[in-house]
């Protein structure tokens, strides 16, 4: 088992509430056994309390012949466990000379629209960004500090006709939630990421929610669906987040058995992570897999964006 770090550019400074950056740093596995090679990749998060050397440690402590079983249990949900994962999808489908859906039993995979993420910044300079992305059919807002509603105007002015999620990465309070909520609704946003922390988020349970509210910080794997009842309305499946694809397939079935509609994001990754990602986003109400639309340079072959969306990846890059 192989495990590089590799950076990638970002087209432009990217920021949200916590932060800024201007590189996507990550984590490739590489298996290769019986004359068939799989890989995978991840993306280390610190608000999860993981670093590039944390993940890292976890990965090349693991025995190099492990199987995709009993990975699930060797580590917990996370970076670390979700590259092995890809990798093991990746090598097997390569060894049986077979596309992982159709290996997870799966039909053909198809294109699917995916948001494109406007980071956080001046009102102006938000709308400016609007301007230049209005005629993509979903934008994804960055927002999450008391003074939001001036930055959600302007990019509305400047992308009148898209539709527009927000993702305040657990930046208000309720009291700034249930202040803006009806203001959301009137501007056309049509579903809201992560209002409240983490932790501290009951209170969506007692107040209105006038649009869909997803969990992302506040859903990980499975055992996360039950404290979500009654607070949330989508679940984000991440596959950082869940620990790789076999539990991301497993949260999609019981997040739509329990009620919940689905999103699936990423963090900002290079299209090798995106690729395993694209499969638990067929049939989800929203996807967010633009990670290497934000990037200024990619892996070859890169997934192919278009009008219709995010492609399937060839078996070159993963699957």
């Amino acid at each position: 088992m192989f495990v590089s770090e590799d950076r990638f550019a970002l087209a432009e400074v990217f920021t949200i509430a916590r932060g800024s950056r201007s590189h996507a740093d990550v984590l490739s596995v590489e298996i290769s056994r019986a004359d068939a090679r799989g890989r995978g990749e991840c993306v280390p998060y610190a608000r999860y309390g993981e670093s590039i050397a944390s993940v890292r440690a976890q990965i090349e402590g693991l025995d190099a012949g492990i199987s995709r079983a009993a990975l699930q249990t060797a580590l917990l949900a996370g970076a670390a466990r979700n590259a092995v994962d890809c990798a093991l999808w990746d090598w097997e489908a390569k060894r049986a000379g077979r596309a992982v859906w159709d290996l997870a039993g799966l039909g053909p995979p198809q294109p699917v629209i995916t948001a494109f993420t406007l980071s956080l910044d001046t009102p102006e300079r938000m709308e400016a960004a609007a301007r230049r992305h209005a005629q993509r059919p979903l934008l994804k807002i960055k927002l999450g500090t008391p003074d939001d509603m001036p930055r959600l105007e302007a990019v509305r002015r400047g992308a009148p006709d898209t539709r527009i999620i927000i993702d305040a990465n657990e930046g208000w309070s309720t009291e700034v939630y249930a202040e803006l909520a009806p203001h959301l609704l009137d501007l056309g946003v049509a579903m809201v990421e992560q209002p409240l922390p983490a932790g501290a988020d009951d209170m969506l349970a007692e107040i209105a929610r006038p649009l869909p509210v997803c969990a992302d910080e506040s859903c990980h794997d499975c055992a996360s669906l039950p404290a979500l009842k009654g607070k949330y309305d989508m679940v984000n499946i991440k596959l950082d987040k869940t620990g790789g694809l076999t539990e991301a397939f497993a949260l999609r079935a019981a997040a739509r058995a329990a009620g919940f509609q689905v999103m699936v994001g990423c963090m900002v990754g290079s299209s090798l992570a995106m690729a395993p990602a694209v499969l638990v986003a067929q049939g989800a109400e929203i996807v967010d897999l633009d990670g290497p639309l934000l990037l200024a340079e990619d892996r070859a072959p890169a997934l192919h964006y278009d009008a219709e969306g995010v492609h399937p990846p060839l078996p070159a890059l993963w699957g």
